[in-house]
């Protein structure tokens, strides 16, 4: 089944007919030993330049590192590499794949920003040596792509949802979408604050999300809405300022998210799930949070 839908309108099938997706049990997370804030690409590291305490990055990112491990999925880590900052943010240079079979795939990004492009050869490396099957988007065709910052898949489904307007092309879905022959449901992205599709949707279990609505057109939501029975909304102020909708739940119980998200966590408890606390402050300088800072993977 592959197509890609920009409309609600369009939407011809139900979750339940989409072949099944396994549920992750590993994370690539990669040292913050070079995490730092040297230039501006996005709205969030404007006035941050130099301002990261390194130090309690690292803490903050072992504190989030031992949460994965607490959950039972198995982490395996990466070094950084020096003049790379945000290569941490290790969500955004591919998109991984496996189907029911567990066959493993994945897409290597385009980064729109000539600071991180160097970052996507290293990332590319550890999935030729872990045994993934590689592919590469047409740069003739693709401009730009950020792998899991703007492709997010539906919770044990083989469902692209994917942002673009910031960091990814539109038409890098229609290859992504024959690639894995899975159906795409594209998000336009509306507002530069929230500028990966990571900050503003987050996939919780096959029937909810959460989201920031303001981050997306009329049609975006119309498709958000046709397809979760439960959609949660978080506030303007936790979405911007403590990016809890860049939380992860990689189990479909367990929701990881940034500290001090007290309205969204009180809304996700009264739906079920459980909640567990990070402190991501070093990070959020760089605009990038707990779904940033890991890679799902099986």
């Amino acid at each position: 089944m592959a197509n890609v839908y920009t409309s609600a309108d369009q939407i011809d099938f139900s979750i339940e007919e989409v072949k099944p997706m396994p549920v992750p049990r590993r994370v690539l997370m990669v040292k913050p030993t070079y995490f730092d804030v040297k230039y501006v690409i996005n709205p969030h590291m404007v006035n941050q330049v130099g301002a990261v305490d390194t130090i309690q990055a690292k803490n903050e990112w072992e504190h989030l590192a031992d949460g994965f491990r607490e959950l039972g999925l198995e982490v395996l880590i990466l070094d950084g590499e020096r003049d790379l900052p945000d290569m941490v943010f290790c969500a955004n240079q591919s998109l991984p794949f496996c189907d029911e079979q567990e066959n493993r795939k994945v897409i290597m990004s385009i980064m729109h920003t000539e600071q991180r492009k160097e970052e996507v050869p290293y990332i590319e490396q550890w999935f030729r040596q872990n045994g993934y099957e590689i592919y590469h988007l047409d740069p003739q065709k693709v401009n730009d792509f950020e792998g899991m910052g703007d492709g997010i898949w539906h919770y044990k489904r083989q469902i692209l949802w994917g942002g673009y307007g910031f960091r990814t092309s539109r038409n890098a879905y229609e290859q992504i979408s024959d690639i894995f022959n899975v159906p795409v449901f594209t998000l336009e992205l509306t507002d530069e604050r929230f500028y990966h599709l990571d900050t503003c949707f987050c996939s919780l279990n096959e029937d909810s999300v959460l989201i920031y609505p303001s981050a997306f057109s009329d049609e975006g939501l119309q498709m958000i809405h046709r397809m979760y029975d439960n959609v949660i909304e978080a506030s303007s102020y936790e979405a911007e300022k403590l990016f809890a909708v860049n939380a992860v739940c990689p189990d479909g119980k367990n929701v990881l998210i940034q500290q001090g998200s007290t309205d969204v966590n009180k809304k996700l408890r009264d739906h079920g799930f459980h909640v567990h606390e990070f402190s991501t402050y070093e990070f959020l300088k760089s605009g990038g949070s707990v779904f940033c800072l890991k890679l799902l993977l099986w």
